[in-house]
């Protein structure tokens, strides 16, 4: 049996996040039943942080992670970030929606552009302008396309170089109680802790199950992503993150040749390895050809990651009110990535009972706002 002060269940964005942070102050261990971080979800995240995602919580702790995200390592992993401009697009109809957004970008400080259709396809030369499709536009210039690898494998790094561990293939049996401690059997070890962090993603529900905490109400959303070949002898690199106000789609650049694409689906899902479905992937390649006058003929890749939201589409972070020492750490979204600096300072703080900081306090953020009591939970 293995001891440590904290056992964190879930190697995905919101695990290793907040476990990195963790190891610094106490002896941590990651607890993962696949065989990579970020297997289901994480992984397969295209991450890329702006501000046209989520609504002012998400958007204030997006805010509160940029510098972390777009800072240099000062060893030789890859940088986390870098600066990509982030396209918003808006029909004539959609123009109300796109002046409230440019509210927030002007709220939060940002780089940004307001610009008719036509001056946008000087960035995105293979939009359709118009009335119906690109009529205005918001380039946020300060926008940041993430390495989601490079940053679960920095965190992943320094685990390991504080002591702590990351076991993967570490699928979890069974949890119960023992005295104060929670004691956590998997397919790899046992490992014993009196904290115990759910960081299941999908799965939380499940693993809370397991200890006997109330659940969440979970609901894990399908997001599905295609890649395509742009057009030949096109260096599209350069190209923004675009992305419609509305339902419709986000389109960049994969490479210099390939695009992503996604139309932006929230499908029911169950907790699972999830893939495509064929409706999916027919719409966004529908979507793309309306919008624009790019032609998808061939698809070399696509794949489907889920992403977990609660109720109020909040994250859940604190301690359960019905089991010692179960602590939540769900719910990010789509928003993961772009919001995990502030989130893991969130949970460090909250998991090692410390004071809530005034500057926290003066955003708007407060514990209650992320506590799974909201929930009944």
């Amino acid at each position: 049996m293995k001891r440590f002060d904290i056992c964190v269940i879930g190697a995905g964005i919101a695990g290793l996040s907040l476990a990195a942070r963790l190891a610094h102050r106490a002896s941590v261990a990651v607890i993962e039943g696949e065989s990579a971080p970020g297997y289901h979800a994480s992984g397969r995240s295209v991450a890329f942080a702006h501000f046209g995602l989520g609504e002012r919580v998400v958007r204030t702790l997006t805010a509160l992670s940029l510098d972390d995200l777009k800072a240099r390592p000062a060893d030789d992993r890859a940088a986390p970030a870098e600066v990509h401009p982030a396209l918003h697009i808006a029909s004539q109809r959609e123009v109300p929606r796109l002046d409230a957004l440019e509210d927030v970008h002007r709220a939060f400080g940002c780089d940004y552009v307001r610009m008719s259709g036509g001056e946008a396809v000087r960035y995105a030369p293979a939009l359709r302008t118009g009335p119906d499709y690109c009529y205005s536009a918001i380039l946020d210039r300060g926008a940041l396309k993430l390495d989601a690898d490079a940053i679960l494998q920095g965190h992943a790094r320094d685990i390991r170089a504080m002591g702590g561990e990351l076991n993967l293939g570490a699928s979890v049996n069974s949890i119960a109680r023992s005295g104060e401690d929670w004691v956590i059997d998997t397919a790899a070890s046992t490992f014993t802790s009196r904290i115990l962090v759910n960081a299941a993603g999908a799965w939380a529900d499940e693993i809370a199950n397991m200890a006997g905490a109330s659940p969440i109400g979970i609901e894990p959303r399908r997001r599905t992503v295609i890649s395509f070949p742009g057009p030949h002898g096109t260096d599209l690199s350069q190209w923004p993150f675009v992305k419609t106000v509305g339902d419709g789609f986000y389109m960049l650049p994969e490479g210099t040749g390939q695009l992503l694409a996604s139309p932006m689906d929230e499908g029911a899902s169950a907790p699972c390895d999830a893939a495509p479905e064929e409706i999916d992937i027919a719409t966004i390649a529908e979507r793309i050809e309306q919008s624009t006058k790019l032609t998808v003929s061939r698809i070399s890749h696509s794949w489907a990651g889920l992403r977990s939201f609660v109720r109020d589409e909040l994250p859940v972070v604190g301690f359960a009110k019905d089991a010692p020492g179960f602590f939540w750490c769900a719910g990010q979204g789509g928003a993961g990535f772009q919001t995990s600096p502030a989130l893991s300072r969130i949970g460090e703080l909250l998991v090692l009972r410390e004071d809530w900081p005034e500057e926290l306090e003066a955003k708007g953020l407060n514990p209650s706002l992320f506590a799974p009591s909201r929930l009944g939970a």
